[in-house]
């Protein structure tokens, strides 16, 4: 008989063609396999119990990084043949197959970097069909090293014979190379250039061990490099990069390395060491055997830490026979602030000359930018906070079908999307659309990702805020399409019902608690809850409204929104409260008469805000030089104990016929307490708790109020508030315990860099 399998999913990159010959010749079948634009397909032609095996076998021994969406399969004539092949590569039209991400470097591979006899011992860009660079060098599909940067580089005679060598592991890998026919390392500073990968990597990593700040060109974009331990390294990239007191990433060689600096658990130890091989962010270990410089991460409990993705990064580290060299690593993006990654390497030299004391670069081209992803663990399960790097540009699956569709999302932490059927494709982090260049690697990402998945959006959705710059893209852009506008809380909590799958038939009790997003209203919303499905919301409950004078100055310094909310709450500006004395004189009089008279001023809800009023409270933080910092640094100082009586808010009904949340009792008891001499870490920890407790009486609220006894009722929490591990775990944890379903974000951040998906599910609901 002869068979003929149609196999979409991610099925290219992943060694699917050379499995399919292995199991195929391993049955003495004939027939072919080829690539195309869908997928894979193969037609076999045996004896009809070989046949049957090897239809078993393509379901259930497939590689270890394939994902097998569906298997469509069409008896044939039987035609003859004597052997089986792997034909070149077809282009189709319509459907595209999933590309691959990239894929951190396999154990078998770092085994032969590390192993002196090994041929490609200490070769920087080793890679196996198990792992190595895929998304970011992908040019076209069907993947083929054609269509990847790796097409710059003629294999040698030995990696010809392993790329055609069925029972190789190389067999059919794309970037495969070796240190005579692959890309190859060079340093550049103010002495000038310095080829070849031992010379280059032995004076980097001198370098390095003398303090030096360097420019490392990795998989998906230059990262700035120093050793971790010194300080005056440390404080030198940050004061050159601008960077406030942002935390750096910190890169440890392996998993007794990592321990050396944080405590890592069961499940933290699996994401840490995943092929995707995020940033972790974890919590200190305070028997520390490494001195992570303070400067490193100055303002939090946590540090965020990842192990090497790449052969270069290994070597680094060193191998055997390499001298002694860092332990520990900072590894951030390779940029100015507010700026995309640089991944050009002439680029890299202007743009980072003021930041570095040389590069460290290869001649391998990166075609798409992809900064690293960041992760966390909340009680088990993963918890994403920037997606991108070994995640983009796996899909999400949809609840229904939708009409080809963009989704421009928002403009902090920005990522596109394009969805057609029952898929979506979000692209790897863009970042903050606040300028120009970043603009620009928006469009650049949402046209690769068109091209890698075949979508052409007819609809354009887009955020409701008429200022966004991605809402102002979506309509320079939109080419006659329709252009839908979603409210940005409606997005996050359609967000997360998306990725667990909910198809809409029920309406959810949402949390959507951020920062800032606008509401129908005028306001700025951040602390709502909404009763939700994809067609539409109904603002149940929000945190009452308070002034926001100034706009982003009061974001940028917390002490202004504590004075607004020590206002609102009729408590008089005492000199004895750290927001009055941190905020200039001159200042607190202008703002005063703002917030007197409503001039520059605008309500806000928001409950991102009202974390940063309770963190200049306190005075743990009254300047933010990051997004969210006083967020942040309020989550880091709260002290264990959740057992103590705590602070509570009131309900009052709002002006609009839904509930406010009244934080005013919050505030008072937060002053009483600061008055009486409570610790600060007992203070955040009670604040906290008094969240939770409010967000758990008010979905008990609107289930009575909205549903009846026979519902079982689902609470969604979304929004970037929901990164806090304290805040999330109490509420979810109060929450089961109430009876309610309770979803969280696992597979997309609660923050702005998944509100593409919501975006999405409500512009094909309306």
């Amino acid at each position: 008989m002869r068979r003929r399998f149609e196999i979409s999913g991610l099925v290219q990159g992943v060694g699917f063609r050379p499995f399919v010959y292995v199991a195929a010749v391993g049955k003495a079948l004939s027939g072919f396999v080829v690539n195309d634009s869908t997928g894979v397909i193969t037609e076999v032609e045996g004896p009809s119990s070989a046949v049957d095996a090897f239809a078993e076998q393509l379901g259930t021994e497939a590689p270890p990084l394939a994902v097998i969406e569906a298997i469509r399969v069409t008896e044939l004539v039987t035609t003859g043949g004597t052997g089986f092949v792997i034909d070149p590569s077809q282009r189709g039209d319509g459907r595209r197959t999933l590309a691959s991400p990239d894929v951190a470097t396999c154990d078998d591979c770092l085994r032969e970097l590390a192993e002196p006899g090994d041929r490609r011992y200490r070769h920087p860009f080793i890679t196996c069909t198990n792992c190595g660079p895929r998304f970011t060098i992908i040019t076209d599909l069907p993947y083929d090293r054609p269509t990847t940067t790796m097409v710059d580089f003629a294999m040698c005679t030995q990696c010809r014979s392993e790329y055609d060598d069925p029972t190789d592991r190389r067999f059919h890998a794309q970037p495969i190379a070796c240190r005579d026919c692959g890309p190859r390392l060079e340093f550049v500073d103010e002495n000038g250039r310095v080829e070849g990968d031992p010379a280059s990597l032995t004076l980097a990593r001198h370098r390095l061990g003398n303090g030096a700040i360097l420019a490392v060109k990795g998989i998906g974009g230059y990262h700035l490099v120093c050793d971790a331990e010194n300080e005056d390294a440390v404080n030198a990239l940050r004061r050159r990069k601008q960077r406030g007191n942002k935390p750096f990433a910190v890169m440890v060689a392996d998993l007794a390395a990592a321990r050396d600096i944080v405590e890592v658990d069961d499940s933290e130890r699996l994401l840490l060491t995943d092929s995707r091989r995020p940033i972790v962010l974890l919590r200190r270990n305070r028997d520390a055997s490494a001195a992570v410089a303070a400067g490193v991460a100055p303002d939090t409990s946590e540090l965020g830490v990842l192990l090497p993705y790449s052969g270069l990064h290994t070597l680094l580290f060193g191998v055997v026979g390499d001298a002694p060299g860092p332990r520990l690593l900072v590894m951030t993006s390779g940029n100015r602030g507010g700026e995309p990654i640089v991944t050009d390497d002439e680029e890299a030299l202007v743009r980072l000359q003021p930041l570095v004391d040389g590069w460290l670069r290869h001649d391998r081209r990166i075609h798409v930018p992809c900064d690293d992803s960041v992760a966390r663990v909340v009680a088990g399960a993963e918890l994403p906070i920037r997606r991108s790097r070994g995640y983009a540009p796996m899909p999400v699956a949809l609840p229904f079908d939708v009409q080809p569709m963009l989704a421009v999302g928002a403009d902090l932490k920005n990522t596109c999307a394009v969805a057609e059927g029952r898929h979506a494709w979000l692209s790897q982090h863009i970042g903050d659309m606040d300028d120009l260049a970043t603009v620009n690697a928006f469009g650049a990402a949402e046209r690769h990702l068109e091209m890698l998945t075949g979508v052409r959006p007819a609809v354009i959705a887009c955020d409701a805020h008429p200022g966004y710059r991605s809402t102002g893209w979506a309509g320079a852009h939109s080419a006659g399409r329709p252009v839908i506008s979603v409210q940005h809380h409606h997005a996050h909590v359609a967000a997360v019902m998306g990725e667990h799958g909910l198809d809409g038939t029920s309406p959810v009790i949402g949390f959507a608690f951020d920062g800032t997003g606008y509401g129908p209203d005028g306001a700025i919303w951040g602390g709502e809850v909404l009763v939700a499905d994809y067609k539409g919301y109904r603002r149940f409950a929000h945190l009452a409204y308070v002034p926001l004078a100034g706009g982003d100055a009061s974001v940028e310094r917390p002490y202004r929104m504590a004075l607004s909310h020590l206002r609102s709450a009729g408590v008089d500006w005492s000199p004895d409260l750290p927001p009055v004395t941190a905020c200039p004189a001159d200042e607190r009089a202008v703002l005063a008469h703002q917030l007197a008279s409503g001039f520059g001023c605008v309500d806000t809800s928001s409950m991102g805000r009202l974390f940063d009023a309770v963190a200049a409270l306190i005075g743990v933080r009254h300047v933010c030089d990051y997004e969210a910092q006083a967020a942040m640094v309020l989550e880091s100082v709260a002290d264990d104990d959740r057992g103590a009586d705590g602070y509570r808010f009131d309900f009052v009904q709002s002006e609009h016929g839904d509930l406010a949340i009244d934080p005013t009792p919050v505030i008072i008891g937060i002053v009483d307490d600061l008055r009486a001499g409570k610790p600060v870490g007992r203070i955040s920890s009670q604040f906290h708790s008094a969240v939770s407790d409010i967000a758990v009486a008010t979905a008990v609220r609107a289930r009575a109020a909205l549903f009846t006894e026979a519902d079982r009722t689902t609470v969604v929490l979304g929004g970037g508030v929901f990164q806090n591990v304290r805040l999330l775990g109490e509420c979810a944890g109060a929450m089961r315990a109430e009876g309610f379903d309770v979803l969280a974000p696992t597979r997309l951040p609660p923050n702005d860099g998944g509100i593409a998906l919501g975006q999405i599910l409500v512009a094909s609901g309306a």
